[in-house]
């Protein structure tokens, strides 16, 4: 397979970063004062991968420094949206839990977004989102697999 022309792949993550702070504004409007799309993010990854998530390994898994995970972490458990436990395996870290506030939260930001971006992508053919869904995914997990540890 050829390799793509540097133009082509700066292009590419350009279009990409654009959507993404294009779509982060429009998610930040729609969660509740004091939460941002880092916020959001954790909620995310919780529901996607579920509950119990060591903070070090969130911190990895986002590629922040471990401060930057537990000042987003504090703000979440402030706010009634996460729970921090004692980890039953290790003792000397924590466990992060989703609560019913927080799973409330990221289904109604979700159903509150849909408005709002459906009327953006309804001006798109369904077909073309649709079929980016595969390639996008397939570029991140190489792209995951290819980061340092």
């Amino acid at each position: 397979m050829p390799e793509p022309d540097p133009r082509t792949l700066f292009a590419l993550f350009r279009e990409i970063g654009i959507i993404e702070q294009l779509s982060r504004t429009q998610l930040e409007a729609h969660l509740p004062d004091g939460l941002i799309a880092p916020h959001f993010a954790v909620l995310s990854h919780l529901i996607n991968r579920g509950d119990g998530a060591v903070p070090i390994t969130m911190a990895r898994a986002f590629q922040v420094p471990k401060t930057s995970m537990t000042h987003t972490l504090k703000g979440l458990e402030k706010g009634g949206y996460i729970e921090i436990r004692p980890n039953p395996e290790d003792k000397r870290s924590k466990t992060v839990w989703m609560t019913d506030k927080g799973r409330a939260l990221f289904y109604q930001t979700i159903e509150n977004l849909g408005p709002a971006m459906g009327s953006v992508l309804s001006k798109m053919d369904a077909a073309k989102l649709t079929a980016l869904i595969p390639v996008l995914s397939e570029l991140r997990e190489i792209m995951d697999a290819a980061r340092d540890p």
